[in-house]
C-alpha cells in the first residue's frame, strides 16, 4: 500500500514572505508549475482515493495534479482536519517584519516549535490534535484495503501527519521542514508497518 503527502505549491502569500495559516490564499505562478511538477514525478502512480483540504491552494495544486497524472474521476474527499494551521493575530503579516518587531528567536518558536502557540493561533500540537485522528479515522481503513492514497495538504498538517508516520519527536519536529510541491511516499506492509520513505 502506497501514501503520498504533497504540500502545496507555492501560494501568493508565500511568495511575499507572509503568514498564511488558514486564510484562504491562491497559488502563485510558481505555485502552479510546482503542482505540475509534482503530478509528473507520481505520474506512474495509480490512486484510489486523495484527501485534500478546505483551502483553494491545496485544492487546486490537486486539481492539477489529478489532470497531469489523468486521474480526475477518483474520489476526493475535502476536511478541515488537513487545513493548514491558524496562526492567529500573525496571519498576513510579513515574516521579516515580524522578526523585527518580535525578534528571530520568538518568531521561530512560534513557527517551529511543538506545544508553543502564537498569539491566538494553534500550536503543531493543537494540529496534530486535529489531523492525525482524522488520519487514524478516514485514510488509514484506505490504506487497510489495500488502496494507494494521494494526500495533499500544507505544511503544518503534513508536519503533524509525518510525526505520527515516523515517530518523530516533538523536539526533532523542530527541524523538519516539508518543501512545496515535493511528493513525499510511504510504502506499508499488509499490517500498516512502514517499510520505507522518500522524496520523489
Amino acid at each position: 500500500m502506497l501514501l503520498t503527502i504533497i504540500r502545496h505549491g507555492q501560494s501568493v502569500f508565500n511568495l511575499e514572505n507572509r503568514f498564511t495559516g488558514n486564510l484562504d490564499v491562491a497559488l502563485s505562478p510558481l505555485g502552479e508549475a510546482e503542482a505540475l511538477q509534482a503530478g509528473k514525478k507520481i505520474k506512474k502512480i495509480i490512486y484510489d482515493i486523495a484527501y485534500t483540504s478546505m483551502l483553494k491552494r491545496a485544492q487546486e495544486t490537486l486539481q492539477i495534479i489529478l489532470e497531469e497524472i489523468e486521474q480526475t474521476t477518483i474520489p476526493v474527499v475535502k476536511n478541515a482536519a488537513l487545513d493548514e494551521r491558524m496562526y492567529g493575530s500573525l496571519q498576513g503579516l510579513n515574516k521579516a517584519e515580524t522578526a523585527a518587531k518580535y525578534g528571530d528567536a520568538q518568531v521561530e518558536i512560534w513557527r517551529r516549535s511543538y506545544d508553543v502557540r502564537p498569539p491566538g493561533g494553534e500550536s503543531l500540537e493543537d494540529t496534530y490534535n486535529r489531523t492525525v485522528p482524522y488520519y487514524k479515522s478516514e485514510i488509514e481503513p484506505k490504506l487497510k484495503s489495500r488502496e494507494n492514497v494521494l494526500v495533499v495538504a500544507h505544511g503544518n498538517s503534513l508536519r503533524a501527519l509525518m510525526m505520527y508516520l515516523e515517530n518523530i519527536s516533538k523536539e526533532a519536529i523542530v527541524n523538519v521542514n516539508i518543501p512545496t510541491g515535493l511528493p513525499r511516499l510511504y510504502h506499508f506492509d499488509s499490517e500498516l508497518k512502514l517499510i520505507d520513505v522518500k522524496y520523489l
